[in-house]
């Protein structure tokens, strides 16, 4: 046992579902010294997906609370939580919208609180960002400390300077690459399993939401089909836009084709079984599905809305504007999907540019320790 007291992170994850954020905050807390460091989750009480016994297994602990739409009960609830538990730091996961939870840590006396950023916003969806525009400038008011996934990231929430400045922790999502490298045997077992053998696999990981652009996704697919009729699209995710996007592809003609499979567990056997990552998001802060590709030499292609840090493996990513149109990305897409890359070659850049969980925790871990003193 470490002569350290134990530091008690309490993570503010909103609504916690299978995605970027909550694997990042899941894959950190996994290569954590457990006997120096354990994580309370605080969660919507509508959250689709807690792994509630793993975080037990660690030490941790799960508190649910109102969504934070209904913000007089949230606070009211947060603050219970917080005054009752009294952990070391407070960090909080909801971008623009940890001014709330970082107000009511900062009302309960927790003296160190993170913000951290994992996203940034489309121009298109004007509301939002509207109130996240409102939010920006609060964005330093409460926190101690400040986080984000990339530089981008930060800059956007946090301003240049403040990123220029070192003023910015860049917390990468990271992964474990050996879990995800290249695996034949995954391959084979899936795409036999479902009938893709011998035909083109076209894949997209990540909720099912506007942002993440499956509409479009149906668009590009719709035109590779005129040129390889074999060709199958596999989504893995979950969203409110699901039957949205079905209508679509069955308004295309394409839906014989379209394998929506929900969340998955073993996203890094899919990638083993894909030809080819689509990645056309609308904006990401960093983009962990394309980190996970890029592990298992799978080809991605790529809007050029995804920060330019996510891009390490240079030799495998295409990027694009989406306004080139779905007929030039379908034929990106064909172009790098039959070609044959080498999927068995050491991916050793992730590594080396701070990718690997093991490092990345040590770090997230010694910077804790750092604040608390």
């Amino acid at each position: 046992m470490s002569e350290r007291p134990l530091i008690r992170v309490s993570q503010i994850m909103g609504r916690m579902a299978v995605g970027g954020v909550e694997t990042t905050i899941m894959n950190h807390y996994r290569f954590l010294d457990h006997d120096r460091v354990t994580f309370d989750f605080i969660v919507d009480e509508e959250s689709p997906f807690v792994p509630e016994d793993e975080i037990t297994a660690m030490g941790g602990r799960v508190f649910r609370i109102p969504n934070i739409d209904h913000l007089h009960r949230y606070d009211r609830a947060l603050y219970d939580v917080l005054a009752t538990t009294k952990p070391d730091i407070v960090h909080s996961n909801v971008n623009a919208l940890s001014v709330f939870p970082l107000r009511i840590a900062k009302k309960a006396g927790i003296p160190i609180r993170i913000a951290h950023n994992h996203s940034m916003s489309d121009k298109k969806e004007f509301t939002r960002n509207a109130i996240k525009n409102v939010l920006r400038p609060l964005s330093r008011t409460y926190p101690t400390a400040l986080a984000a996934c990339t530089a981008m990231a930060g800059e956007w929430l946090f301003g240049a300077e403040a990123v220029k400045q070192h003023r910015v922790q860049i917390i990468p999502n990271a992964i474990d690459v050996g879990r995800f490298a290249f695996s034949m045997e995954s391959r084979e077992a899936l795409r036999d399993h479902y009938g893709f053998a011998n035909r083109l696999v076209i894949g997209q990981v990540g909720r099912i939401v506007p942002q993440k652009n499956y509409m479009f996704s149906m668009d590009v697919f719709a035109q590779l089909l005129k040129h390889e009729p074999d060709a199958v699209f596999v989504g893995l995710g979950e969203g409110h836009q699901r039957v949205e996007v079905e209508r679509r592809a069955h308004e295309l003609g394409v839906d014989d084709s379209v394998f929506l499979l929900g969340n998955q567990s073993n996203v890094e056997q899919w990638d083993s079984a894909f030809d080819v990552l689509l990645f056309p998001s609308l904006y990401e802060g960093a983009g962990m599905t394309a980190t996970e590709a890029q592990a298992s030499s799978l080809p991605v292609v790529a809007s050029s809305n995804v920060p330019d840090e996510t891009f390490v493996e240079r030799d495998l990513i295409t990027v694009l504007p989406l306004d080139a149109g779905p007929d030039v990305w379908a034929q990106r897409v064909l172009e790098v999907g039959t070609y044959k890359t080498d999927r068995t070659r050491a991916r050793t850049k992730l590594a080396a540019s701070g990718y690997d969980i093991r490092e990345s925790a040590q770090h997230l871990q010694a910077w804790y320790e750092s604040l608390v003193g």
